[in-house]
């Protein structure tokens, strides 16, 4: 891995640090400030806790010695709301928040949501569609002459020209809409820093062009760079080999115009991911061009640790009173212990932000939170909610040869197999559980993070941990179809992996004397599903009774690879040329999209009249009936209308079976 300067070299930690960072003049009066150095702008409600990212940011910069206040959720009809903490010395920063904003704000058929969880009480409506830019606008509009400096989710996956579901069009890089400084992409807490102390030392924001995980507006590339042009598709490939190259991307007119060019562009950027390898890309857009430097170096163990250390308040900022957080309700007793996914999932964006390498926090750490929590947080009766992170059971799982990492290139290290040469070994994980479990005062270790089970079969020793300790009566998992189609396309596992899992977790309750369930999650509608994989799904639910009450329809997100499929209609999983390359089926229909849900809702009656049409239009009539296996009884008229709303209740596992092949 590429070396880098520790980021807690430069730290200068406050004695003591303020209780909960300000978000008024009353509180930086308490705390002696005249004013602060950074302000930091969030579509969430501020809650000092390590899973929230404005909390970890603002913490991070005080160690440094930085003055550091939060507004948060503020009225963006105007700039008022933007001055309550004054005039900030270095810049704002801005994010959307956990979330980005269009997803948090509508769902995958685009309705309005009428709730956020990030909002107390739930509200909804408390942050503007595409926040990141509007918040940027108003800072400015505030005081014209701040540097505005972009970060989170929301900005870091529209750091380039990318496909937008909402509006259905191509847009521009973020930072050509929000008129920012300079953009963080990923998990920042380096490039903040030194965004940080060299603004402070009184560099421009602007002329900062050489920081890692940062995206600027630039007039042309650095001359230092040596820039090979990989506009063109369809001829040979640019020579990449020496020291500084950037690789330039078509522009952002070039893609909005030619759906193919998109998808190579995702390609292309996706390759140039790794840490360790990854060159700077730069994007024309006019007559300016997006200069990107290569992706931030991952955090050690040590850095990660401190992080997770620093002098969080562990709860909701007091101006909240008892209003109820339900972001905060999920996560306060559970306890990250990695970063970063390996999966590439092609439907999902975390390693688009959190990166492809695991950043695993030490045994003594994840402890020490455990007790934090158990000492500090109101409410705790003795069960840690979820001990993980974006997959449960990734600690500590890493190539096995840094040489070979350094030149790594794959999209995942688990598809289409598992790689050679990672490193499968779950027994530092189980040794945690163990310890976790052992500490005073916790009574239960719960896992309720994502689990890979491809990984997991590789240690059927952490397959008994988990069920002899560590599930709560049901374990959700994603193996998300089961069809080979699909799944190519997801860069998911095939069904056996998840048939194997199963007869290992049955086995593991079995032993330990526990009824427990599996309960699968699947998505409709994800490019390359035909009508035919989803019937076969139902199919497979119905033999195996699951009922799926709630279900998740595939929603393009900014920049990940299914949407470039799904913009496109070809596979950016292999080279894209004109003519040659893959197509992929893309679901983009209303009638089709409802159809795709209406398969994995087989049981519920107001599905079986587009289920009928469709299985006789797919030649299917003969799973028409009250059969064992047929999929939908008979009959035309539609089922009466509901009384009154329904309520979604979890998915219901009909009874305990062996699990049905085909």
């Amino acid at each position: 891995m590429i070396a880098a300067a520790s980021l807690f070299e430069q730290a200068r930690p406050p004695v003591p640090p303020a209780p909960f960072l300000p978000m008024s003049l009353a509180e930086m009066d308490r705390l002696g400030w005249e004013a602060c150095d950074v302000v930091l702008v969030t579509g969430d409600a501020y809650i000092d806790h390590p899973s929230f990212g404005m909390a970890i940011v603002g913490r991070l910069l005080e160690a440094h010695g930085f003055k550091v206040g939060i507004i948060a959720q503020p009225d963006w009809s105007g700039p008022e709301a933007f001055t309550v903490l004054g005039r900030p010395r270095l810049f704002f920063g801005i994010t959307a928040g956990n979330m980005d904003s269009m997803v948090n704000r509508y769902t995958s058929d685009k309705k309005l949501r009428h709730d956020d969880a990030y909002t107390p009480g739930g509200e909804g409506g408390k942050r503007p569609d595409r926040a990141a830019i509007v918040y940027a606008q108003r800072a400015r509009e505030a005081f014209k002459d701040v540097p505005i400096v972009l970060g989170g989710i929301e900005a870091s996956l529209r750091r380039i020209a990318h496909y937008d579901y909402w509006s259905d069009k191509v847009r521009r890089s973020i930072l050509m809409d929000a008129k920012a400084d300079i953009l963080l992409f990923g998990n920042a807490e380096r490039a903040l820093v030194e965004v940080a102390h060299r603004a402070g030392a009184g560099q421009t924001i602007r002329s900062m062009t050489d920081i890692r995980g940062t995206a600027q507006v630039v007039n042309a590339p650095p001359k230092a760079f040596r820039v090979a042009d990989w506009t063109d598709m369809d001829g040979a490939s640019p020579d990449l080999a020496g020291g500084k190259v950037a690789v330039r991307l078509p522009s952002y007119e070039q893609v909005a115009a030619d759906p193919a060019l998109y998808a190579h562009t995702s390609r292309v950027l996706h390759l140039e991911s790794n840490a360790s390898n990854a060159r700077a890309l730069v994007q024309a857009h006019g007559d300016k061009d997006v200069w990107l430097n290569p992706p931030p170096v991952p955090l050690t163990s040590a850095e990660l640790d401190a992080v997770y250390e620093l002098p969080f308040a562990r709860a909701p900022h007091p101006s909240y009173g008892d209003s109820r957080i339900p972001a905060w309700e999920m996560i306060r007793f559970s306890v990250s212990i990695m970063r970063g996914c390996f999966g590439g999932c092609a439907f999902c964006s975390i390693t688009e932000h959190e990166g492809r390498v695991i950043q695993s926090r030490s045994e003594g750490s994840v402890l020490r939170e455990i007790e934090r929590v158990r000492d500090l947080t109101k409410g705790f009766t003795g069960t840690i909610s979820d001990i993980g992170g974006p997959t449960a059971n990734m600690y500590r799982l890493a190539c096995k040869d840094d040489g070979i990492q350094a030149m790594c290139r794959r999209l995942s290290c688990v598809y289409p197999d598992i790689c050679k040469n990672l490193g499968t070994d779950h027994g530092p994980l189980i040794a945690l559980y163990r310890k976790a479990r052992a500490i005073k005062g916790v009574k239960r270790v719960l896992v309720a993070s994502g689990l890979r089970y491809d990984l997991a079969v590789r240690s059927p020793d952490y397959v008994r941990e988990l069920v002899a300790h560590h599930v709560g009566g049901y374990l959700k998992i994603a193996p998300e179809h089961t069809e080979a189609g699909p799944l190519s396309k997801m860069m998911k596992p095939g069904i056996a992996a998840y048939e194997r899992f199963k007869e290992l977790f049955d086995q593991a309750a079995q032993a330990a004397g526990k009824k427990y369930y599996l309960i699968p999650y699947f998505i409709a509608a994800h490019p390359g599903t035909s009508d035919r994989d989803m019937m076969n799904l139902a199919l497979w639910l119905k033999r195996n009774g699951f009922k799926a009450d709630q279900v998740q329809t595939f929603l393009p997100s900014p920049m990940s690879l299914a949407t470039a499929m799904y913009h496109s209609g070809r596979n950016p999983l292999k080279p894209v040329r004109h003519s040659g390359s893959e197509e992929v089926e893309a679901i983009k229909g209303l009638r089709q999209r409802r159809l795709h849900k209406a398969f994995l809702r087989y049981h519920d009656p107001e599905n079986w009249p587009i289920l009928r049409d469709a299985l006789k239009a797919m030649g299917r009539a003969d799973l028409i009936g009250p059969g064992a296996h047929q999929l939908v009884p008979g009959g035309t008229a539609a089922p009466a209308a509901k009384a009154g709303p329904s309520r979604p209740f979890r998915t219901q596992h009909t009874r305990s079976r062996p699990l049905q092949r085909r």
